[in-house]
């Protein structure tokens, strides 16, 4: 797929930018964001020490709104990612839309890049947000094709570097696929140590958050793997008193906090290399803490479990994942972002834990609870954004186990009806500042 073909379609398209993927599928657009004028086009030579590429996986997110909260979200981290919906950038960056303090994926793929974005709480353009950040995106890119290709040949590993129009396209597009075959697989590498940032979690983004503050004297510890800020607000939100820590925190410093819960949160990377993670979460079992898994915490809660992990073809990226829940058999509409799941036939009967929730696209495993034990597990983000607020009620499960210990399946049991009679003696629904 390089060659003089190749070379023709990226000189009659203007384009000035090339996503070149490992099996030699390319893609061209126009380059915006952190392609800073000072940097020189693709440069591969030997001793030279100046390139204007990027490299990571590519992955496509389906959700039709939320660019700022995507590229904020700590999960993406060694990730390109396509957005499938075709107009981005329409409504430019806003302050509290921001998932963390700063973006984190690799680089954004977009087909149509807003000229003109208008909103009334806009700050600034998309372009400007990542070029602040020094992530680099390419524009009028064929999502379409890009995407079916995803779904046909799973995950790839890619790189996105400038063109020079002073050179021949096809031997540049060569060196850049030779480049995305030598790319790092995600599983070889530690992404939660680059992004867990337990202080930024204390001051995340002000966003409204509906719910009713009767958890305040509820102390919760979150191991901090990559926390969206979300999850964060939907906590003090309702009244917890939160403590962030480290992913590489040990049973002591937890224990020291006096939480009488804990949530191992979201973050990227394969799960596999979070040993020392799941080692914690087995040793708060032993104790009969109150758990919570979100995303890869709900994969680390896999492994303490004795379970396994393993890969998707080309994971879950959107807010419009359908999953029903065993305990109840509801069905929810849920924001996903993750490449691996639990294996459904590891988990030992011995362990106590069973599957409590399923994804109706593929029948992956996406959630765990266990039958005696306070411990429970979503593979989806209950937090959303972006997409649906309708699963916050997982936080208002987890924090009743807290205060009225139950077993893990006994929380996710209890039904939207109970929970609201619950709420009757408390105050009306309003909107809280997290």
């Amino acid at each position: 797929m390089i060659g003089n073909s190749s070379e023709a379609m990226a000189l009659l398209s203007g384009a000035d930018a090339c996503l070149a993927f490992e099996d030699g599928r390319v893609f061209y657009g126009h380059a915006f964001g952190a392609w800073n004028p000072d940097q020189h086009p693709l440069d591969v030579n030997e001793g030279g020490d100046r390139h204007a590429f990027v490299q990571g996986e590519v992955v496509f997110n389906t959700s039709m709104a939320g660019y700022q909260e995507i590229a904020t979200d700590p999960s993406y981290r060694g990730q390109m990612v396509v957005l499938t919906y075709p107009q981005i950038g329409n409504y430019g960056i806003q302050g509290e839309a921001s998932e963390s303090t700063c973006p984190w994926l690799t680089a954004l793929i977009v087909r149509d890049l807003a000229r003109a974005p208008n909103h009334w709480l806009m700050t600034e353009d998309l372009s400007h947000f990542l070029s602040e950040a020094g992530i680099p995106g390419i524009h009028g890119v064929d999502t379409r094709a890009l995407t079916r290709h995803l779904r046909a040949h799973g995950t790839l590993r890619a790189v996105l570097g400038r063109l020079d129009g002073d050179q021949p396209t096809a031997e540049q597009v060569g060196r850049l696929v030779s480049l995305a075959r030598a790319v790092p697989a995600l599983s070889d590498q530690n992404l939660v140590a680059d992004v867990s940032n337990p202080a930024g979690a204390y001051a995340p983004t002000e966003r409204w958050v509906e719910t009713v503050a009767r958890y305040s004297s509820t102390r919760i510890a979150v191991i901090d793997c990559g926390i969206k800020h979300n999850i964060a607000r939907s906590l003090t939100a309702r009244g917890a008193e939160t403590r962030f820590l480290s992913w590489t925190s040990g049973i002591d410093e937890v224990m020291a906090t006096e939480a009488q819960g804990v949530i191992f949160s979201n973050g990227p990377g394969d799960p596999a290399r979070m040993h020392q993670v799941a080692q914690l979460a087995s040793q708060l079992l032993d104790r009969e803490v109150p758990l919570l898994g979100i995303c890869l915490g709900h994969q680390v809660l896999g492994l303490a479990a004795g379970g396994s992990t393993s890969r998707l073809g080309y994971g879950h990226h959107g807010g419009n994942h359908p999953v029903q829940d065993v305990t109840t058999g509801r069905v929810h509409i849920t924001t996903q972002n993750h490449e691996f799941q639990v294996d459904r036939g590891s988990i030992p009967d011995s362990s106590g834990f069973g599957v409590s929730m399923v994804h109706l696209n593929d029948s992956s495993v996406e959630g765990l609870a266990h039958r005696s034990l306070p411990a429970f597990s979503v593979q989806f983000h209950p937090e959303g954004c972006p997409g649906p607020q309708d699963n916050q009620y997982i936080f208002e499960r987890f924090l009743d186990m807290v205060d009225r210990p139950v077993s893990g399946w006994e929380a996710l049991e209890r039904s939207p009806a109970s929970a609201a009679q619950a709420d009757l003696s408390e105050p009306p629904h309003g909107l809280i500042q997290a």
